[in-house]
């Protein structure tokens, strides 16, 4: 074996070392959470705190589900997820189609425009938002924040979406409509099936972003009956006298759970979905 084959295997032995290194180093804070969760009373930073559980218990999760209302935080959270992806998603595939395949004026201009609206940060919109839910009775309504969620969510669907219809050849189109097939037909029985991958994808990111999101969920939903799981996580840490850290964790690793079982079920989509609607538009 030649010197630099030999040079070439070290090298990507000890860039597989660094990077498992990293892996690991990443992992210490999600096992400190789950020995934790699982451990007895006891606080975050105190001098017997351990990486590995000297004890193990689930009486944490087991008051979460009992003395919290974790279960309704949780459907709360579900209805905001899936009403956001169902309206956004089903706005922005009519749309990046539209702008995939049509030429019409201002196309451009407009794509632009979406793009400006998604850099500012969400912060600056939350006085006029809150004075518009005010005016119109939408505080404290789950109707009024997926509003907002699918509002914002609704312009990297756009672009995500719009990329990956990008891809697909038009002459799979021209076939079809020699063929015979109509425009919904074209849609629904070529293209969607077609874009599968993305789609999937491009859903389950505005379900993370909604699932995860806080500021809103904390500033517009105002009772402990309408929290979100965001909301409900901060109330359990919120009071000096009342915290629980091990409690906490348990209910983070819960929350945590579903996005985790969602995203290896999903796993062998995310490399087309994301790169080809990112790559060309």
């Amino acid at each position: 074996m030649s010197k630099k084959k030999i040079k070439r295997r070290i090298g990507l032995f000890a860039l597989n070392v660094f990077f498992i290194t990293i892996c690991f180093i990443g992992l210490v804070p999600i096992l400190y959470a789950l020995t934790l969760s699982v451990s007895g009373d006891g606080g975050a930073l105190s001098s017997n705190a351990s990486i590995l559980p000297t004890s193990f218990t689930l009486k944490n999760y087991e008051a979460v589900l009992r003395e919290k209302p974790f279960l309704l935080w949780f459907k709360n959270s579900i209805v905001l997820s899936v009403g956001t992806m169902v309206i956004a998603m089903g706005f922005a595939i009519v749309a990046a189609y539209a702008f995939s395949r049509f030429q019409f004026r201002g196309k451009r201009k407009i794509l632009l425009l979406l793009l400006l609206l998604n850099a500012f940060p969400q912060i600056l919109s939350m006085f006029a938002i809150f004075r518009l839910f005010k005016t119109l009775n939408l505080l404290n309504s789950q109707g009024g924040l997926i509003l907002i969620y699918a509002g914002s969510m609704c312009i990297f669907s756009i672009w995500n979406m719009k990329g990956y219809f990008d891809t697909i050849p038009i002459e799979i189109e021209e076939a079809s409509k020699i063929d015979g097939a109509s425009n919904g037909q074209l849609l629904t029985k070529i293209i969607l099936p077609l874009a599968l991958p993305a789609i999937i994808v491009t859903s389950v990111m505005v379900l993370i972003f909604v699932w995860n999101e806080y500021l809103f969920a904390t500033t517009f939903l105002l009772n402990d009956k309408s929290y979100s799981l965001a909301g409900g996580l901060y109330q359990l840490q919120a009071d000096d006298y009342t915290r629980s850290w091990p409690m906490f964790t348990a209910a983070a690793i819960m929350v945590s759970m579903p996005i985790l079982v969602i995203f290896f079920a999903i796993q062998k989509y995310m490399v087309s979905g994301l790169t080809a609607g990112g790559v060309k538009g």
